[in-house]
């Protein structure tokens, strides 16, 4: 009898813990690594890109060679160059007329076409405003190409 009611004094002390049980989380391990292609990657989306003279400038890829690029500025006579780059050459060059010219904020929209000339080579666009006075390039904004 004394063996039975050491038990149950034990079973009743057991079961009164001041202690919360933490629910059991089963762990799973796997042995599978999941792949992806490179083509199944999509490029990091860039905020758009500003300077004083031009805003919310965004650059969308539409082939391996060509991109759209737009966005606001605010240039004399309406009027901003643009060159190609990547990083030894300019591979293209324009000038691009916005709907106002400064002191309002014009939109722009145009289409780039341009191939690498090596394939690993990184392209960036430099939109400026060229000088009236001397020609030099002004505000330049730079905006990678992806």
């Amino acid at each position: 009898m004394k063996k039975f009611v050491f038990l149950v004094a034990i079973a009743i002390f057991g079961c009164k813990s001041d202690k919360a049980e933490l629910p059991v989380q089963p762990s799973v391990a796997t042995d599978s690594v999941t792949i992806i292609k490179p083509d199944q990657i999509e490029p990091a989306k860039e905020p758009p890109a500003s300077n004083e003279r031009f805003r919310d400038v965004v650059a969308t890829k539409l082939s391996p060679d060509s991109f759209r690029v737009e966005g606001k500025a605010q240039v004399f006579e309406a009027t901003f160059s643009w060159v190609v780059e990547d990083g030894h050459n300019e591979l293209a060059q324009g000038f691009v007329t916005t709907s106002a010219g400064a002191p309002q904020w014009g939109t722009f929209s145009f289409v780039i076409n341009v191939e690498k000339d090596r394939e690993n080579s990184a392209l960036n666009l430099i939109m400026f405003e060229e000088s009236a006075k001397d020609g030099s390039r002004q505000h330049e904004l730079f905006l990678p190409l992806y």
